[in-house]
C-alpha cells in the first residue's frame, strides 16, 4: 500500500470527521444547544433525507440497475448480517426495538455519503451504477426492515391485527419509506422531473449528509457518557461491521459466480464504516443512542485501518486507473 493510497483514503474520510467535529466543538463552546440535537435530525429524516431518497429514486436507470449477481451478493449478506445481529441481540435479551437498530448498526453501510466519493476516485463515472444499487438496497430495504422490528418492539398490542394496523399506519406515514416509493413511482410515469424541482430536491437532499454528521458530534459532546459494557458492544458491532460485513460479501460472490470487477465493489461498499441512518432512527424513535453513536465513530475511525487492508487483499489502487 503506497503513500498516494493512504493519502486518498484519507482525503475522502476527512471531510466526514470534519463535520462531526464541527457539531462536537458548536456543542462543547456551548454555542449550539442541546435542543439541537433532536430538532435537526428532526429536518434530517422529516426533509433532507426524503428529498435524497425521492430524487434517487426518480433518477434511477432500471437497465443500468439490473445488476442480479451483485444485488443478491451484497443483498444477501446485508441480510444475513442483519437478521443474525437481531437473533444474537434478542438472545443476550435486548428488546426487538434495540436489537433492530443493532442490527441496522452491523449492516448500514456508508453507501451515500462515501460510497460515491470513494468509487468516483477508483473507477470514475462507472463507479456510480453499483454504488446506487447498494444505496437502494441500504436506505430502502434494510431501513424498512429496522423501522418493522423497531415498530413491532415499541407497541405493547397483544391483538395482531391491531398490531399490524399501528405498525401498518406507522409504516405508511414514515417519510423515509415514503419517498422513494413515491420516486419509483415518478420514475415509472416517464415524466421528466421540472427544472425547479431538480433545484430543491439537490438543494434540500444535500443537506441530509452534513446536517446528519453535525447532529453526531452534537450528541458525542453531551453528558451522555459510555459505559465499559456499551463501548465492547460498540466494538463487537463495529467488528461485525467492518471485518464480518465485508468477507461475507466477498464469500457470497465468489459462490455466486459474480464477475470479479463487480465482486470487488461489492465487498468495497460493504466494507464501508456504519452510515448515520442507524443513529437518526434511535433519536426519531426515543431509543437510547449511545451504542449507536460509538458504534458510527468507531467504525468510521475503524475504516481508515481496514478499507486500505480490504483494497490490498483486493489488488485494488486509490487512485483511478487511466
Amino acid at each position: 500500500m503506497t503513500g498516494a493510497q493512504v493519502l486518498s483514503l484519507i482525503t475522502i474520510v476527512a471531510p466526514i470527521f470534519a463535520l462531526i467535529l464541527c457539531g462536537y466543538i458548536a456543542r462543547r463552546g456551548d454555542h449550539i444547544g442541546a435542543a439541537a440535537v433532536s430538532e435537526l435530525n428532526k429536518f434530517v429524516v422529516y426533509l433532507a433525507l426524503p428529498a435524497l431518497l425521492f430524487d434517487v429514486m426518480a433518477h434511477a436507470k432500471w437497465h443500468d440497475l439490473m445488476q442480479p449477481g451483485f444485488v443478491a451478493a451484497f443483498g444477501l449478506a446485508c441480510g444475513a448480517v442483519f437478521f443474525g445481529t437481531v437473533a444474537v441481540s434478542l438472545a443476550v435479551g435486548r428488546p426487538l426495538a434495540s436489537a433492530g437498530i443493532d442490527a441496522l448498526l452491523g449492516s448500514y453501510a456508508n453507501t451515500a455519503y462515501m460510497g460515491f466519493p470513494l468509487f468516483l476516485t477508483l473507477y470514475g463515472q462507472e463507479g456510480l451504477v453499483p454504488v446506487t444499487i447498494a444505496s437502494i438496497l441500504t436506505v430502502c430495504v434494510l431501513f424498512a426492515s429496522a423501522i418493522v422490528l423497531v415498530e413491532v418492539g415499541s407497541h405493547d398490542e397483544a391483538h395482531p391485527l391491531k398490531l399490524a394496523a399501528k405498525v401498518g399506519g406507522a409504516l405508511v406515514r414514515n417519510p423515509l419509506l415514503v419517498a422513494p416509493v413515491l420516486g419509483v413511482i415518478y420514475n415509472l410515469s416517464g415524466l421528466p422531473l421540472p427544472a425547479a424541482a431538480e433545484t430543491f430536491l439537490k438543494l434540500l437532499g444535500g443537506a441530509a449528509s452534513p446536517a446528519a454528521l453535525v447532529v453526531i458530534g452534537l450528541f458525542l459532546a453531551g453528558p451522555r457518557p459510555v459505559t465499559i459494557k456499551e463501548a465492547w458492544t460498540a466494538a463487537g458491532v463495529a467488528g461485525i461491521k467492518l471485518i464480518v460485513h465485508p468477507a461475507l460479501t466477498w464469500a457470497l460472490a465468489v459462490a455466486l459466480s459474480v464477475p470479479p470487477r463487480l465482486t470487488v465493489m461489492a465487498t468495497l461498499l460493504a466494507a464501508l464504516p456504519t452510515g448515520t441512518g442507524p443513529f437518526m432512527l434511535a433519536e426519531l424513535y426515543r431509543r437510547p443512542a449511545a451504542v449507536t453513536s460509538a458504534v458510527i465513530l468507531m467504525s468510521t475511525l475503524g475504516s481508515l485501518a481496514t478499507l486500505p487492508l480490504i483494497m490490498w487483499l483486493l489488488g485494488v489502487e486509490a487512485l483511478p486507473r487511466p
